[in-house]
């Protein structure tokens, strides 16, 4: 998984993330009033605003890029569909406490790994298409492109449904390839071999190695 598509990714992993402990840092408006389209370009306008007005904050603190991505990314997101279509079959046998150690092992995980490419990312290598989708549909597909530092254009597409009037995102397919169904194949042979404790328990311990060495650099 490329770098440069983080922005899309962790759009994604809000899907399958942890609950936002804090408000978000500006109002924006209801997200009953959003369409697809304006709900990823509100999300990814936010999410680069606040970047670029602070990146040598995020760079130092992760904790705080991490909430940045929580606060903005996460409440547009239908996380728990996502999170029942990744594990497919251990979700329906996981319980409760199973189910959110996971997510949350999942999330921060892949943010810990990933997190430091995303301080780098700008408005200029994110471009969002013109929409194509029938407004009284109930499924809606959001084009993007994400522009690689080789200059290649990336396609990057969001999946999202409306519920309870309400539109958020719940996939996302880049160069083709699914986020949920790529890595629902690699949850379920791993979880096949040991279980999805063990499974969580790796993400964990990745996640906290990814962070000290993180820290580390931030220091240096």
């Amino acid at each position: 998984m490329i770098k440069t598509t983080l922005l899309a990714v962790l759009l994604a992993l809000a899907a399958v993330g942890v609950r936002a402990a804090d408000p978000p840092a500006t109002p924006t408006a209801p997200p009953s009033t959003l369409g697809p389209q304006e709900l990823v370009e509100n999300s990814a306008k936010r999410m680069l605003v606040e970047l670029d007005a602070n990146r040598a904050m995020y760079a130092k603190d992760l904790a705080k890029l991490d909430a940045l991505v929580a606060n903005v990314l996460l409440p547009n997101f239908d996380t728990e569909y996502a999170a029942r279509l990744v594990l497919g079959q251990a979700w329906r046998t996981a319980t409760p406490e199973q189910r959110k150690r996971f997510v949350d092992a999942f999330y921060h995980s892949l943010l810990r790994n990933y997190g430091a490419a995303l301080v780098d990312f700008t408005a200029d290598r994110f471009n969002i298409l013109p929409y194509k989708g029938d407004p009284n549909d109930t499924m809606a597909t959001v084009r993007t492109e994400v522009k690689r530092s080789s200059g290649d254009k990336v396609p990057v597409n969001f999946s999202l449904r409306k519920t309870d009037g309400v539109w958020k995102a719940w996939d996302v397919v880049i160069e083709g390839i699914s986020y949920v169904t790529n890595y629902r194949n690699q949850v379920a042979a791993e979880i096949a071999k040991s279980s999805i404790d063990a499974l969580t328990t790796r993400l964990e311990t990745q996640g906290a190695q990814a962070l000290e060495t993180l820290e580390k650099g931030a220091k240096e």
